[in-house]
């Protein structure tokens, strides 16, 4: 069987945590294949929201098991907490999850060091969720960093001291007046370690494989968003993984040839969190209407998110960089009120109107070219079927398949689980 894939086409948010859960029912297997904890997949059922960071979204379907794959970072004391979170649920989750053992472990110091390292950059700070996780991927690249399978082997520990003491020594490097107590977090963090240790570890690649063998159904799910790649996203305003397609590949070893659908979620507009080019961003009452109505603020952090109208030329690049087959759209509620709606059709990049997304989007090279739209006021919260749907908004669906040439099939109308219309 094939592997299909679910990822965010925009700087992350886009809502992937609730179409997993959504569309987990369809799958045997649920397989997160890159970031970490500075992810926040938000679910919301039964008047509930949960708020997962590292494992997989179909945690709450006992029919399902979950893979945490060999390219995602793992903070034992995060996960500890998120297991923590789970148990009122009396989900049996050593049944249902599995890590693989090249999956890299998220040391104390690598927050240490993600701090040092902010701080050290001062204005041209790239806007870290400073969890550790650049560090512990430059730990990967570097072949200097401790991975889960390790954690099996007796000499862990020493291993553990010898990479701890380097980057202590790299944090007094940076020169920047980092307070800790590496004494206390070590506490934590080791005891957070026995925890991960009583979870089942696995050769992931060979568990995937047998599985595939096996008739098993898949879905692949990233995190963050396609324009954070470490390779095609706003550099260096990214993050430290490849978040688009081909990170599946890489993170779980399954063959390119295995990818079937490609799942691309996006918003109805967009959003990003932090530093970095923002070409569509709104800095007037709209925008904040659109943060409000929207909630948007970082389920992880915390922190708002800056909120601009929908930017067609860089879903277009995320579409093609991923083959995205399948296009489903969120919160398409948030815009209901607004009478006109703005949709970036082209870029006038130094003087010139382009319809592809160039190497520099900062804004002194760039201004996007707009296309109206008129709104809808209808409340599509209560709207059950596709059928309901205003002509304002059929029109602007309309409009986007058209341009996008992928069909949108799925259309979020709000977070809870059932606030989901096929099309």
């Amino acid at each position: 069987m094939a592997v299909d894939l679910l990822l965010g086409l925009q700087w992350g948010d886009e809502g992937k945590g609730k179409i997993v859960d959504v569309l987990t029912s369809n799958y045997n297997i649920i397989a997160r294949f890159q970031g970490g904890p500075n992810a926040g997949h938000t679910l919301e059922f039964d008047g509930i929201k949960h708020v997962l960071r590292t494992i997989p979204s179909g945690i709450f379907h006992k029919e399902s098991m979950n893979v945490i794959g060999n390219g995602v970072v793992i903070d034992p004391v995060v996960f500890a907490k998120e297991l923590e979170g789970l148990d009122q649920f009396k989900i049996d989750y050593k049944k249902s999850l599995i890590i693989s053992r090249k999956a890299h472990v998220i040391l104390p110091t690598h927050r240490l060091l993600d701090a040092a390292s902010e701080a050290s950059k001062g204005k041209a700070k790239i806007g870290s969720t400073l969890k550790g996780i650049g560090p512990t991927y430059m730990d990967k690249t570097g072949r200097n960093g401790i991975r889960v399978g390790d954690l099996e082997l007796p000499d862990w520990k020493e291993k553990y001291r010898a990479l701890a003491n380097k980057h202590e020594a790299m944090i007094k490097f940076n020169n920047v007046d980092v307070q800790y107590n590496l004494d206390e977090m070590e506490v934590e963090f080791f005891e957070a370690v026995e925890v991960l240790k009583s979870l089942q570890f696995i050769d992931s690649e060979e568990y995937l494989y047998q599985a595939q063998k096996a008739g098993k159904t898949i879905l692949a799910e990233g995190a963050q968003g396609s324009l954070l790649d470490i390779d095609f996203g706003t550099y260096p305003f990214v993050t430290s993984s490849n978040t688009t397609a081909a990170g599946a590949c890489t993170g779980l070893g399954v063959a390119p040839n295995q990818i079937g659908d490609v799942y691309g979620i996006f918003k109805a507009y967009t959003t990003r969190v932090g530093s970095g080019p923002f070409p569509t961003e709104l800095f007037d009452e709209v925008g904040a209407d659109m943060a409000r109505i929207g909630n948007e603020f970082g389920a992880v952090t915390g922190r708002g998110r800056r909120c601009g109208w929908l930017d067609l030329i860089a879903l277009k690049y995320a579409c093609q960089v991923n083959g995205v087959t399948k296009l489903m759209m969120m919160k398409g509620d948030v815009l209901s009120g607004f009478k006109a709606l703005k949709v970036c059709t082209a870029y006038n990049y130094k003087g010139e109107t382009i319809t592809h997304l160039p190497y520099n989007i900062e804004p002194e090279n760039l201004t996007p070219i707009y296309t109206d739209f008129k709104g809808w006021k209808e409340d599509l919260t209560k709207m059950t079927e596709a059928s309901q749907f205003p002509k304002e908004l059929n029109d602007y669906i309309d409009f986007l398949e058209k341009e996008l040439e992928i069909p949108i099939y799925l259309v979020s109308v709000g977070p809870d689980r059932k606030q989901t219309i096929f099309r």
